[in-house]
């Protein structure tokens, strides 16, 4: 059963709202804002990835969150 939205499935919805945070997350002059929006964009396409089974979408954010998590919990300024 797929569940729907205003015409929307919900994979739609979380792959909209992970590009819009991953655009918001561009536009941040605080390094450390937009990292943690970033991810949180990430993770969002790697939940979306793994529902519709595209698995280069969930390696690419993955690592992406890998990449983002190292700068900003292990190489702090």
């Amino acid at each position: 059963m797929e569940i729907e939205f205003l015409g929307l499935s919900l994979v739609d919805w979380i792959g909209y709202s992970a590009s819009a945070l991953l655009l918001i997350s561009m536009m941040m002059k605080n390094i450390i804002r937009l990292r943690i929006i970033n991810s949180l964009g990430c993770i969002l396409f790697v939940i979306m990835g793994l529902m519709i089974n595209n698995y280069p979408i969930v390696i690419t954010n993955g690592a992406i969150i890998l990449i983002n998590m190292y700068y900003l919990f292990i190489k702090k300024k």
